[in-house]
């Protein structure tokens, strides 16, 4: 059997495009056309062709690798949105012959990142949720590094990121819930130093003005399944104080509702009878609950993507100017609203 490698001119032939065209593109030159640029990368899979990281890296002086910056162990295993995020970012950078590193930082690993992209360990990262305390994007900005951050940052600052509309999303879980007759609406927000967790309630609130509904019960969860049931157990004793009860519940993430609905349950109210829940992100968790979850869907996987393509670009071409790009959400309709 042939195991010889494939070579940049068999991928040519295959793209019907020039060799230089597709050394352009392996280099990750960010000047190349997109629709073009697909065509190859389409013709790299097709034909299997594997770049030689070695060779490579003594050319352009790059690791040939981007690092994926998650939060805290704990929580990327349990949530299904990171999962997605590596969905995305893995097709564009696979036919450029990158690599991907999934890593975590506490504290005291914000310098080690930093480190890994001075030292041409890593060409760039990707940021995935920080807060507002983290010091990280700061250091890589002040750095000069090529980096991307996934959602806006909390403070202005000159640096690239990808989000999604998160208040257009919350208001249109409201308007859901109003369209199908609740008139008294809580939610479970995000926490509420990050990026997310503040658009989200105020988009939240600003529809529920918009409709002319009472002042809502809010309480704060941290996108997580335990932080999602405790936040339910609060809004349930705070309608027992306050003697008026909830019909729609806004739940600021898919996995936080799949806490909240037994709680909900618990107290004897019925999904969707008493009270009509919508999420928000439209992951896995929203059709293995029960009942399956209304939910406000966040393209995850094409934001990462676009991410992975920032980041080539502004390693190709670190004085690049920063930009942003902001995905519109939708409503997934299913039974639990």
């Amino acid at each position: 059997m042939d195991r010889r490698p494939v070579t940049l001119e068999e991928v040519a032939r295959v793209a019907g495009v020039s060799r230089a065209t597709v050394s352009r593109v392996v280099n990750g030159v960010a000047t190349v056309d997109r629709e073009l640029r697909q065509v190859v990368e389409k013709a790299i899979s097709t034909t299997g062709y594997t770049p030689n990281r070695a060779a490579r890296s003594l050319v352009t002086r790059r690791a040939g690798a981007i690092g994926l910056v998650l939060p805290d162990e704990g929580r990327t295993l349990h949530d299904p949105y990171f999962g997605r995020v590596v969905a995305g970012v893995l097709p564009v950078i696979r036919p450029l012959g990158v690599q991907l590193v999934l890593t975590t930082t506490d504290p005291g690993g914000h310098r080690e990142v930093v480190d890994d992209v001075r030292q041409r360990r890593l060409d760039g990262v990707i940021l995935i949720h920080t807060h507002g305390a983290d010091p990280l994007p700061r250091l890589l900005i002040e750095s000069n590094l090529p980096v991307v951050l996934a959602a806006r940052p909390v403070r202005p600052m000159p640096i690239t990121y990808v989000d999604v509309d998160q208040a257009a999303g919350a208001g249109l879980a409201v308007d859901h819930l109003v369209a199908r007759g609740c008139r008294r609406v809580a939610t479970i927000t995000g926490p509420l130093d990050a990026p997310a967790g503040q658009d989200r309630l105020r988009g939240f609130r600003e529809a529920v003005a918009r409709h002319g509904l009472p002042e809502p019960l809010v309480v704060e969860g941290d996108f997580s399944r335990e932080g999602g049931a405790a936040a339910a157990r609060e809004l349930v004793a705070a309608e027992g104080r306050a003697g008026e009860g909830f019909d729609g519940l806004f739940v600021a993430s898919d996995l936080m509702a799949t806490g909240a609905l037994p709680v909900l349950r618990n107290h004897g109210l019925r999904v969707p009878e008493d009270v009509k829940v919508v999420g928000f992100d439209d992951s896995s968790p929203a059709v293995e609950c029960d009942p399956p979850l209304t939910t406000v869907r966040q393209p995850v996987e094409d934001m990462a993507a676009e991410m992975a393509r920032l980041l080539v670009e502004r390693v190709e071409r670190p004085d690049r100017p920063v930009s942003s790009v902001v995905f519109a959400p939708t409503l997934v309709v299913r039974r639990s609203g």
